[in-house]
């Protein structure tokens, strides 16, 4: 069946088209159709693309007022007569939306029904900056494709074998029943096809191996799954835990919070825009949240490029550390998103000193995985380093497809 796999942000929608089912997903004979991004979304200068199989990429810019017009764009650029890839939209047999939050209500991807949606916008609270935009890309994808049905793909999902051990703050504890604050983690796609993905190319059930994976970019995580499950995750309540990323503080003293309200006269907002969107790599070095940047800054002698990077791969190699232990042990550390697939520098200095949990890197096999698949430590390491590309869309398509054939309920 062709899936057309959705993601609406607040000014963007983007898209893939699928052709899988449940024997291509066994076999891994999936094809990706189309790929494509509706940008600037209420602007004048909106920028469309997409690049469909055997066919040139094709960029268009003008308005697109609305996700109603962008979603109805995006119908019309895959159906088109040159540079589109389907005849009539009624081949679409089903849709796959990425949904941020699913909160405490959702275990896995299920079929969006009334009662499911219900309890989506019950989630608003809890991602109100996201929740809302993937909710909407739903309705006006129903109204758009009539009966075709529609599976919500939750990035909290993968998360939820967390044990109360790892997800419970240390907060007053009707904190956690009365208002839903608790670990939640994100990146949880990504982290899922990263772990099932080592399973399948080394040929391991996935109930029978320990895995870390990295998800770097430009927000970033990292997942301890024990034999399939998640015992524990680095962003928490929110994406801002954890880490450093590109403009996010990741883990800080929440004491500094109230000492910056009562000294520097700042309110909630304020706060809130200082550790989403200008700490983190672009806070640390003053230059950018582009690792490629900082690289080359620190390459011609930039100090504090040099100390953001320093920073930004100790606190991924502590995180390996700690849940290594967690775990009892690991088998593989997979990397990867753009910075953990591409950045030679980081995995390299990420990986400085875990000999001490049996991972040794291969320096030339990190130089030669950059971008691609494969394995970079040593022939003699008992922890196996791996880049491993994610591919996000292509879950969802999976997910998709059982749920619409009946393989995966909601509970």
């Amino acid at each position: 069946m062709k899936v057309l796999v959705l993601n609406c942000g607040s000014s963007s929608a983007k898209f893939q088209l699928i052709e899988t089912s449940l024997e291509a997903i066994k076999d891994g004979s999936e094809r990706r159709l189309a790929k494509g991004v509706i940008e600037k979304i209420g602007e004048e200068t909106s920028i469309q693309r997409m690049q469909c199989e055997g066919k040139e990429p094709v960029k268009k810019v003008g308005p697109i007022p609305n996700h109603s017009q962008a979603i109805q764009t995006i119908l019309e650029m895959l159906a088109d007569s040159e540079h589109g890839i389907i005849e009539d939209k009624s081949e679409i047999a089903a849709v796959g939306h990425r949904v941020v939050h699913g909160g405490e209500n959702f275990t896995h991807s299920c079929l969006i029904t009334e009662d499911v949606l219900a309890k989506m916008k019950e989630c608003i609270p809890l991602a109100p900056l996201h929740n809302p935009h993937n909710i909407k890309g739903y309705e006006i994808a129903r109204e758009l494709l009539g009966k075709t049905p529609h599976v919500a793909v939750f990035d909290t999902a993968f998360h939820q074998t967390m044990p109360p051990s790892s997800y419970i703050y240390a907060l007053p504890y009707e904190y956690y029943t009365e208002k839903g604050i608790r670990r939640y983690g994100f990146h949880g796609t990504s982290h899922r096809y990263v772990a099932r993905r080592v399973a399948r190319i080394y040929n391991i059930p996935k109930d029978k191996f320990n895995i870390i994976t990295v998800h770097i970019g430009n927000g970033a995580s990292i997942a301890a799954v024990k034999k399939g499950n998640v015992i524990d995750t680095s962003m928490g309540f929110t994406p801002l835990e954890g880490l450093v990323m590109g403009t996010r503080c990741g883990d800080i003293d929440p004491a500094i919070l109230m000492f910056l309200l009562s000294n520097d006269n700042m309110d909630a907002n304020s706060l809130n825009k200082i550790l989403n969107k200008k700490s983190g790599l672009l806070g640390i070095s003053g230059i950018s949240n582009d690792m490629r940047s900082l690289e080359k800054a620190a390459d011609e002698g930039n100090e504090r490029a040099r100390l953001a990077i320093d920073i930004f791969c100790y606190r991924i190699r502590k995180y390996i550390g700690s849940y290594a232990v967690a775990m009892g042990g690991v088998h593989y550390i997979a990397f990867t998103a753009g910075i953990g697939e591409n950045s030679i520098i980081v995995r390299e200095k990420s990986c400085d000193g875990l000999e001490a949990i049996g991972a040794i890197i291969d320096h030339d096999k990190n130089e030669e995985t950059s971008g691609k698949e494969g394995i970079f430590s040593t022939e003699d390491s008992k922890v196996k380093l791996c880049v491993i590309p994610t591919n996000e869309e292509m879950v969802i398509a999976h997910d998709t497809v059982e749920s619409v054939e009946g393989l995966l309920r909601c509970k």
